[in-house]
């Protein structure tokens, strides 16, 4: 028997998906069914633009620039960005986000060995660690210094997340008090962290021994603790940031530091890396610093590299439900809440784009209580509004940029009752044509088991299934309206699927909508609107 020679659709069905991890790190086993996972550390810049166009996922660390030159390069192939480790400051995630494509971190690998290291810190600094280091070195034998015993003393915490939280629990275990400040984390995450809660950051000042930051580097934390911030601490405190450079003033930490307001002090990290040969900080009294060293220990090292090819590994299947950094990080419970909800969101957007396109306003009202937090639904409204008025492909990863792109501003607003239905989504647009007069136009929806549904038009209640073709006909609430329009629709073999009826009051404005198994011709739609029983008409597909 002669085998049948494999056919262009079997051999790009069984070729692999490529992975190119192009930055020094240990990613672990290589060996996946269906992937081909390339592993060549510190490749130059040169080499990387050549050969990304050939692969469909690209792992970095920091040194590699994801940059636009490097997206653009990379070309049609390339969807998924994996960085192992914490931050995506090399990665232009704006762009990134335009192109359509998925960044993943993998934060929670370095999370133990960064809390350690500002532990370390901490305890360095207190009990003066680096100045009996480089005096004993310097043949100076000082047992006279004093420093500090931690127990019992006041650790402030700015940033309560996964770092700040591992540091409050290793403090505590010093017997030492814990209080925080972080306006985003709830009072849960407090009480269930045995965690005092400051209500500002001056009131944390005000009452520590010791501080600490565990925040990302934004416009918001860049400089928070400064000269004026420090001068609120008690004389003799000590203050650590192995988060990100900036984050502490520079200069305001290196004049506390040489007042003798502080204490002493710990860094793992630099506004510029690496410091310069004449930078305050190598000057400064009391004051020990580490290269950034925060996730370099070999156990983090071997959870960093393993789990971001793991996590984009999952992502090129389909599951970005972890690492996702400029997408929403939907887990299959959520999923399995919102599906509907989402594909509803997305109807919504895509009729919204046929009655409204080029909108400069988007409001999403959420009504009633969901299964889960229903933003992501936000972004798929976004999803099928931008289809219909761009060419690009709007997801879940883009869209949001893509509106922002296009200046549409968001807005979102939650209503615990929902009078009509046990939820609902209702979305306004707003927009118009320079020098037109603006319009606005909303449509609303719900869920039934999975099934979306129309829930409203304009002001009109109305109930049906968004699938197909849908023509939307507005009329006096008078007998005979809907029977021409059926009648003319029968003459050119056009079925109706279904049919909504809707009406603000009696003998006033009326609106119905019929679902039809065909589209119309721009001019039998004129002729629809030509009827005398009709005010307006329009053919949406949803």
């Amino acid at each position: 028997m002669t085998a049948t020679a494999p056919t262009q659709a079997d051999r790009t069905a069984a070729a692999p998906l490529r992975v190119l991890i192009c930055d020094e790190m240990n990613p672990g086993d290589l060996n996946h069914d269906g992937f081909q996972i390339d592993y060549q550390g510190n490749m130059d810049r040169a080499e990387t633009l050549r050969r990304l166009p050939e692969y469909d996922a690209l792992i970095t660390r920091s040194r590699t620039k994801v940059d636009r030159e490097l997206i653009d390069a990379a070309g049609p192939r390339l969807k998924v960005i994996g960085r192992g480790g914490v931050g995506v400051d090399n990665i232009d995630l704006e762009y990134a986000s335009l192109r359509g494509l998925l960044v993943l971190n993998a934060p929670e690998s370095n999370n133990v060995s960064a809390a350690e290291l500002a532990v370390m810190h901490l305890m360095a600094a207190a009990r003066g660690l680096t100045r009996s280091d480089s005096l004993t070195r310097a043949g100076q034998w000082d047992r006279k210094y004093l420093g500090l015993e931690l127990k019992d003393k006041t650790l402030g915490i700015v940033g309560l997340g996964r770092i700040g939280s591992i540091v409050a629990d290793r403090a505590q275990g010093l017997r030492m008090h814990v209080v925080a400040f972080d306006p985003y984390v709830p009072d849960s995450k407090f009480e269930r962290l045995g965690v005092t809660r400051a209500a500002t950051l001056d009131d944390l000042l005000a009452q520590v021994d010791a501080i600490t930051v565990h925040t990302p580097l934004t416009d918001e934390t860049r400089g928070m603790i400064g000269a004026e911030q420090l001068a609120r601490l008690k004389k003799g405190a000590v203050a650590v940031n192995a988060a990100r450079g900036g984050i502490i003033d520079e200069q305001a930490l290196v004049d506390a530091l040489h007042s003798g307001h502080l204490f002493a002090a710990g860094v793992d990290v630099f506004v510029d890396e690496p410091p310069a040969p004449d930078h305050i900080f190598l000057g400064a009294p009391n004051l020990g610093i580490t290269a950034h060293l925060g996730a370099n220990t070999f156990e983090a090292q071997e959870r960093v590299g393993a789990e971001i090819v793991s996590r984009v590994l999952d992502a090129l299947h389909g599951d970005v439900s972890k690492g996702a950094v400029n997408a929403p990080a939907l887990d299959a419970k959520t999923l399995e809440a919102l599906g509907g909800y989402l594909k509803l969101g997305e109807k919504l957007g895509r009729v919204l784009a046929q009655l409204l396109p080029g909108a400069h306003d988007v409001e999403v009202t959420f009504r009633g209580e969901f299964p889960a937090d229903p933003a992501p639904v936000v972004t798929s409204v976004l999803v099928g509004y931008l289809s219909g008025i761009t060419d690009e492909t709007p997801n879940m990863i883009n869209a949001r940029a893509l509106a922002r792109e296009r200046g549409v501003n968001i807005a979102i607003r939650e209503e615990q009752d929902s009078p009509d239905y046990q939820t609902e989504v209702i979305v306004k647009v707003t927009g118009g044509a320079k020098g037109e007069k603006e319009r606005t136009r909303t449509v609303g929806g719900t869920v039934f088991g999975r099934n979306p549904r129309l829930t409203r038009l304009r002001d009109f209640r109305v109930e049906l299934e968004p699938e197909g073709f849908i023509l939307i006909a507005s009329n006096q609430d008078k007998p005979g309206a809907v029977a021409k329009l059926s009648t003319l629709l029968g003459s050119w073999g056009v079925n109706i699927a279904g049919m909504a009826l809707g009406r603000a009051e009696k003998g006033g404005q009326a609106l119905f909508t019929l679902t039809l198994d065909d589209a119309l011709t721009a001019e039998q739609l004129d002729q629809v609107r030509a009827l005398d029983v009709i005010d307006s008409a329009y053919l949406v597909r949803a």
